[in-house]
């Protein structure tokens, strides 16, 4: 299971750990979604159209790791190595989105707590990159909702 916990009060910033032991660092970008992130010595570059509904993971040498597509819709997809995974929201009231397989859940990201930024990630089946990407871009998703309700 991963765990991701903010680092900075004015940013999107995440340091992610699985078992205790910290695995990555999300670095949101400032005036764009996206960001990057270091995970088991490689760096990676997530960037997204201009409305944060399709994000698209790069490696160090620009190649796409994953494409998600339809972030912030009941359904939606992420495609990384020719397999396509399907996610939904499980509800609007709570932060909540799952792993699907058929039209079971599997795993989920989801809010600790309705005060707190922390998450965790159970993705059973998902390759760790895979995991923290989408684990990032929900975190990111979620960011953005909150600030634009604020506003």
């Amino acid at each position: 299971m991963l765990e991701a916990r903010r680092i900075s009060l004015w940013r999107s910033q995440y340091e992610l750990s699985s078992d205790g032991t910290r695995i990555a660092t999300w670095h949101d970008r400032l005036w764009r979604n996206g960001g990057t992130l270091e995970l088991e010595g490689r760096r990676y570059e997530v960037k997204s159209n201009l409305f944060a509904t399709r994000y698209e993971m790069t490696d160090e040498a620009g190649e796409v790791v994953a494409v998600a597509d339809r972030i912030g819709r009941k359904r939606w997809t992420v495609e990384s190595n020719g397999q396509l995974y399907r996610f939904r929201r499980a509800s609007w009231w709570r932060h909540e989105e799952q792993l699907l397989e058929g039209d079971q859940p599997i795993g989920s990201v989801k809010r600790v707590s309705a005060w707190r930024s922390d998450a965790v990630a159970d993705l059973p089946g998902l390759p760790l990159p895979l995991q923290v990407f989408v684990f990032t871009i929900v975190l990111t998703a979620w960011d953005a909702q909150a600030a634009a309700a604020s506003s």
